[in-house]
């Protein structure tokens, strides 16, 4: 039993090797795609005509090496042994790879190892394997451009209701509906409170919509470890960042990145986990 559950959870791994891969395609193009559809349409509305551009999506053009815009080939693009065949470099122009991109596959096969091996080869790992690549990428897609998509925010929140709904979680649907419900309205009020306090955005709208996932996904009571523990630490980090002239231009830290990073925790250990690491 235990070796079948282990191999179970090594195909997990494999596919999230492959996913995590993908995953960096998402996280480099998406923005760049929605730029250019922000641009196509305030043309539109301005009674310009958009500009042509090449296609560019989630598949084209093929991926390329920003430095010397060798294409990759497919054996070049295997997850994690490419980079370490090619010594973290590109094959012809010889500048280095992010480590960023084999870092994003092995998290992510390491999640999907997780969530296979807990909840074995059933509808319910596949569906916290989504939750977890969608966590991933908006993690990184906030920190790199503080941006965190509808296109993964949204079918996240309706995701954690429909699992809900089919019992493939541990929440009812009543307690993930009033969670979304209280996501959302909770961060809705404190943005809401410090512009008027302040005259600033403290948050985006995308914090917003993700808390309300997060909410559908645990239920209402987990709601608060969670932003307690994504305000801690990303109060922290925001410290660290400025005593290390490390903030970006105009002082801010986004708070995506320590939602995801709560939610993946709540996943992991359970969302009172967090209290009881906070001594509550």
């Amino acid at each position: 039993m235990a070796e079948s559950a282990l191999v179970v959870a090594g195909l997990g791994g494999l596919l999230g090797l492959l996913v995590g891969s993908f995953l960096n395609v998402v996280i480099y193009r998406l923005p760049k795609m929605l730029e250019h559809q922000w641009m196509a349409e305030c043309a539109e509305m301005s009674g310009k005509k958009a500009e042509e551009t090449s296609t560019f999506n989630l598949v084209r053009p093929r991926s390329r090496c920003r430095q010397c815009g060798h294409q990759v080939l497919w054996f070049e693009n295997i997850p994690l042994l490419s980079y370490v065949f090619l010594r973290g470099k590109c094959s012809a122009c010889h500048s280095p790879i992010g480590l960023r991109y084999p870092l994003v596959e092995l998290v992510t096969g390491v999640l999907f190892f997780g969530c296979f091996w807990r909840w074995g080869a059933t509808p319910a790992a596949v569906a916290w394997c989504g939750f977890s690549a969608a966590l991933l990428a908006l993690a990184l897609i906030d920190w790199d451009t503080t941006l965190l998509p509808d296109d993964i925010t949204l079918p996240l929140l309706w995701a954690g209701l429909v699992a809900s709904a089919l019992q493939w979680t541990s929440v009812t649907l009543v307690a993930s509906l009033w969670g979304a419900v209280a996501g959302y309205l909770s961060l809705w009020l404190i943005y809401w409170a410090f512009k008027l306090a302040t005259g600033k955005e403290g948050m985006g709208f995308g914090d917003f919509k993700l808390f309300a996932a997060l909410g559908a996904w645990f239920g209402w009571q987990a709601l608060v470890p969670m932003i307690l523990m994504a305000s801690v630490i990303g109060a922290l980090v925001g410290i660290a960042l400025k005593f290390a002239s490390g903030l970006r231009e105009g002082g801010y830290v986004p708070f995506g990145p320590f939602l995801a990073g709560a939610g993946l925790t709540a996943m992991v250990f359970g969302p009172q986990s967090i209290l009881r690491v906070a001594g509550l």
